[in-house]
């Protein structure tokens, strides 16, 4: 994949059968955080509200979203099935996106920002 310039560009350069769920995924953290601005950092999709927010990333068989700590490990007891620490969480591709879940772990870490916890 060559470096996109906005998020559109990414999520256009993905495989049609992701496409939805990375829309939906998108959808999901401008609703958590509406005043979060869209960017593209290191070649991905990138959520910044007073720091850093949230990121994703389409992977061979799951989606990465990744969260600065310590929402993660705040968040453990939701997050059982799932590969989740530190800051990453894989989401597979043949399940549905637990979107309730991601909404709360965004909403978490804007908190997190807005009372000046900055992530590492």
């Amino acid at each position: 994949m060559t470096r996109p310039a906005d998020v559109d560009a990414y999520i256009a350069a993905t495989p049609i059968d992701v496409r939805a769920k990375l829309e939906q995924l998108r959808k999901t953290i401008q609703n958590a955080v509406p005043a979060a601005t869209e960017h593209i950092s290191y070649g991905m999709p990138f959520y910044e509200y007073e720091g850093r927010l949230v990121y994703f990333a389409l992977a061979k068989q799951h989606i990465g979203l990744y969260i600065p700590t310590p929402i993660i490990d705040e968040h453990k007891d939701e997050l059982k099935g799932y590969f989740a620490e530190k800051a990453t969480i894989r989401l597979p591709l043949d399940q549905d996106l637990p979107f309730a879940l991601i909404e709360t772990l965004v909403k978490a870490r804007a908190v997190k920002n807005e009372e000046g916890h900055i992530a590492p």
